[in-house]
């Protein structure tokens, strides 16, 4: 295993495929530069730079995938998805079912997501919710550097298109960017864990959830940034005699709904931290299907209700964080307990390496 930073993991995983199969490209705003690493290596006609219009080029990517390539699109934020979600929408995540598999289209989107550096509601949004509502579209988001490996280097085997979020506050780059430009002052809260670990260089399956810790009275079901805030909590919390499993999604599509259902059956309350909006997402999914499912489970979620503000004290204020997530807890614990409880053994904790 070897130590690394968060997107240090993403580039690997890319260079791996790059290195293994030589239809895998890489284009994007700025990406030589952004990239020079993959740029030294495998030259110009690999690794091409793009103009500011990220509706021509990953349209462009959709037909090269179509003809053959393997390419991998940055786009800088994902919130800049949204003027290119036609090539995505309409085109690569229907053609496959369209063709009946005739067609494919092997096409990873690399995106950096989410707030917490007081960049407002334009630059820091989550939006895992929306593109995951696609079908054919596969969403992962990594919390660790294992699984930015892992998770990017199965998005790189997938036949189909995958959009690979890596979230700002557990990426180095980002911070250096965003904290520069006439931002004195600016502190971010971020957990180390994730930006810095050990990396197993192993694919980690598209669709399999992780615990990150057992618990037997309430489950915490997060992504991202905000499993290590999950697990802050769950250590406050842990020290009130509350215990808490922590699941982390890692995809939000596929979702591992066996995950999600069998944790819910088991603690009897569930509680989801999203980063992305509360209405009409990951949210309220994830409780539909614990309903479907017939789990009698009491329900809370901790996630962004609005538009996220410019300013940092009204965006802390919004944003899931390690103080919204331990008061939902303690509010579902003062519900009325469960007459009855599964007696299924917890889960097996996976931790980052």
């Amino acid at each position: 295993m070897t130590r690394m930073i968060f997107e240090e993991a993403i580039d690997l995983a890319i260079a791996d495929a790059m290195a293994a199969d030589e239809r895998v490209l890489l284009l994007g705003l700025d990406v030589p530069m952004l990239r020079a690493g993959l740029y030294a290596r495998f030259g110009a006609r690999r690794v091409l730079a793009a103009p500011i219009s990220e509706g021509a080029y990953l349209t462009a990517a959709v037909g090269a995938a179509m003809a053959g390539l393997r390419p991998v699109v940055e786009i800088m934020m994902v919130d800049f998805i949204t003027v290119a979600l036609d090539a995505l929408l309409n085109h690569a995540a229907k053609l496959e079912a369209f063709t009946h598999g005739r067609w494919r289209c092997p096409l990873v989107v690399r995106s950096a997501c989410g707030a917490g550096y007081g960049d407002g509601g334009q630059h820091g949004q989550a939006l895992w919710g929306l593109l995951a509502s696609i079908p054919g579209l596969g969403v992962v988001v990594p919390s660790t550097p294992d699984d930015a490996y892992g998770l990017t280097a199965s998005a790189l085997a997938h036949d189909g298109p995958v959009v690979v979020l890596e979230h700002k506050l557990l990426t180095k780059n980002w911070l250096e960017f965003v904290g520069s430009g006439g931002r004195p002052g600016l502190s971010f809260d971020v957990p180390a864990a994730g930006h810095e670990g050990e990396v197993r260089r192993a694919p980690v399956p598209l669709g399999r959830a992780a615990c990150r810790r057992a618990g037997d009275d309430v489950t915490l079901v997060s992504l991202g940034v905000s499993v290590h805030r999950a697990l802050a909590a769950a250590a406050l919390l842990g020290a009130e005699g509350i215990s808490c499993e922590v699941l982390d999604l890692r995809s939000v599509r596929p979702l591992d709904v066996d995950a999600v259902v069998a944790s819910a059956r088991r603690t009897g309350r569930v509680l989801v931290v999203d980063e992305d909006y509360r209405q009409f997402g990951l949210s309220g999914e994830i409780a539909a299907l614990i309903a479907e499912h017939g789990v009698s489970a009491r329900f809370a979620r901790v996630c962004t209700d609005d538009t996220i503000p410019f300013a940092r004290h009204l965006e802390e204020a919004a944003l899931p964080s390690v103080g919204r997530i331990v008061m939902a807890v303690r509010r579902l614990l003062a519900e009325r307990a469960r007459a009855t409880r599964s007696a299924s053994a917890p889960c097996a904790v996976e931790t980052a390496p």
